[in-house]
């Protein structure tokens, strides 16, 4: 068991013929009562400090296991939003594509029908032209025909006569 400053102070020697200096020896203890309250106060004051110390380990250990789980939770939902993101941006390319492929055969679609469209007005424009042709080489023949100095040459007088017998 451990001495306290009281057992010092109040410890009693006992008396020999020739023994020491009782008042040397009551300061010695005196001394040794007042250091040794003071080794006990401060290792009463570092064993208090000790358990604060460890209450603050205690506490920064919870917040960096805290902290430790918020980053892997904090990973993992990277990790998931990464792959939503990869596999939406995948569904967002294929949409496109398709969009993409959709328009290409509609404009293909819709090339194909004009170049046909031009090429049937090609031809209704040749066979136009062609019939045109033909109607103003008829009418040219026909102001090139005699009939047309046979109509000059007749009197007027002639025909009133024609007319005037029919009636």
């Amino acid at each position: 068991m451990a001495l306290s400053p009281l057992d010092i102070h109040n410890k009693e020697f006992a008396r020999g013929w020739k023994g020491y200096d009782v008042d040397e020896v009551n300061k010695f203890l005196d001394q040794v009562m007042k250091d040794y309250e003071i080794v006990i106060r401060e290792r009463d004051e570092l064993d208090q400090k000790a358990k604060e110390l460890q209450e603050r380990l205690g506490h920064f250990t919870n917040i960096e296991e805290t902290l430790n789980k918020s980053i892997l939770v904090a990973q993992e939902t990277a990790e998931d939003i990464k792959g939503s993101a990869q596999k939406e941006a995948k569904l967002i390319v294929k949409e496109a594509e398709k969009n993409a492929d959709r328009i290409v055969n509609e404009a293909l679609s819709k090339a194909r029908k004009i170049s046909l469209d031009v090429e049937e007005l090609k031809k209704q424009a040749k066979v136009f032209r062609s019939r045109m042709r033909m109607l103003v080489q008829a009418q040219l023949e026909m102001l090139g025909t005699d009939d047309w100095e046979e109509l000059f040459d007749t009197e007027v007088d002639e025909d009133l006569e024609l007319m005037e017998h029919e009636s």
